[in-house]
């Protein structure tokens, strides 16, 4: 049996390898180019796979052994595991104009992209979280952000995204993308992020 951890599934490597008389396990590289690394242990011992593609051979009858696979070898012998694997989540950011619920003209332009981006994954749940700068008061700035949220929402709705796909949520000013002080206008702070995954 093969086993492939990818980061962000490191906690299924103990349950698999404790049943299992032999397995394969290779460290896949991090989409977003961040190192990772992954603790081996069997009868054997411990083992440390620290670089994309680094791999061990564990065997319950025999001596285990590490080596190092490569792109190509990956691709051939798990072609079917790899198209079975979710994607990784993707974020975008869409920003607004002062106090209200309007998106900036750039933001408003992002939008065809993220919905061909969205048609494109077999299936989907997209997460709209809005935030505000700290300028006025934390309740106006919690309903300010979930209006931004739902005004995003309804442009994806209008973009042909099924509504079923979509939640909302508000954060306000608790989440500053830049921290700053008590009733600063920081442009940045104005945004909804848009979870894709």
């Amino acid at each position: 049996m093969a086993v492939m951890i990818k980061p962000g599934h490191l906690l299924l490597l103990a349950g698999l390898l404790g049943g299992c008389v032999s397995d394969r396990v290779v460290l896949l590289p991090s989409p977003d180019g961040a190192e990772t690394a992954l603790v081996v242990r069997d009868a054997s011992g411990e083992r440390v796979l620290d670089r994309p593609y680094a791999a061990t051979h564990t065997q319950a009858l025999a001596a285990s052994f590490d080596f190092r696979a490569s792109p190509d070898y990956i691709e051939k012998r798990y072609a079917a595991v790899l198209q079975g694997m979710p994607r990784m989540p993707v974020s975008h950011v869409l920003y607004f104009e002062t106090g209200g619920d309007r998106l900036t003209p750039a933001s408003l332009a992002e939008l065809p992209a993220l919905r061909q981006q969205v048609a494109s994954w077999q299936a989907s749940e997209i997460m709209v979280i809005g935030h505000t700068d700290r300028v006025g008061s934390p309740t106006t700035n919690d309903a300010l952000s979930v209006r931004r949220a739902a005004t995003v929402r309804d442009l994806l709705i209008g973009e042909g995204i099924p509504v079923e796909k979509l939640e909302v949520a508000g954060r306000g000013e608790r989440e500053p993308l830049v921290p700053t002080a008590d009733e600063v206008d920081e442009p940045r702070n104005r945004r909804v992020e848009i979870s894709v995954r």
